[in-house]
């Protein structure tokens, strides 16, 4: 895949993701996805999917900046959400707050197979 269609690629999963289109995120999505080097599976990605908008209704995932290398992408994510009670271990509870997530995947055959992701929490807490 080139570094044009894997960015598409990832664009079409972000949108996947903010439909909340489970049934299709295995087209997007290895049976056998790693988050931060441990095995959590399609099923387990999924669940923590979930659970992240159960705990934030008004969820959506803006790419701000996207870097693709084959069989690499880089995302730093932006969010401007409302998380209901903790969220990352923070108080947050209701109130509104905008933070990033900075993102490599790894992609085999155009799924993800790897992801590795840093919150900024400290622009969180900075907000409280």
């Amino acid at each position: 895949m080139n570094p044009a269609d894997l960015a598409t690629r990832y664009r079409a999963y972000i949108a996947c993701l903010n439909q909340q289109d489970w049934p299709s995120l295995g087209q997007f999505v290895d049976d056998q996805v790693h988050y931060n080097g441990q095995l959590i599976g399609l099923a387990g990605y999924q669940a923590m999917l979930e659970q992240n908008f159960a705990d934030i209704p008004d969820l959506a995932f803006t790419v701000e900046q996207l870097l693709s290398e084959p069989p690499w992408v880089a995302s730093r994510l932006t969010f401007v959400c409302t998380p209901i009670k903790l969220f990352m271990g923070l108080a947050v509870n209701g109130r509104t707050v905008t933070f990033s997530e900075n993102v490599f995947y790894g992609f085999r055959d155009g799924r993800i197979e790897q992801v590795w992701s840093v919150i900024d929490t400290a622009a969180i807490q900075a907000q409280l």
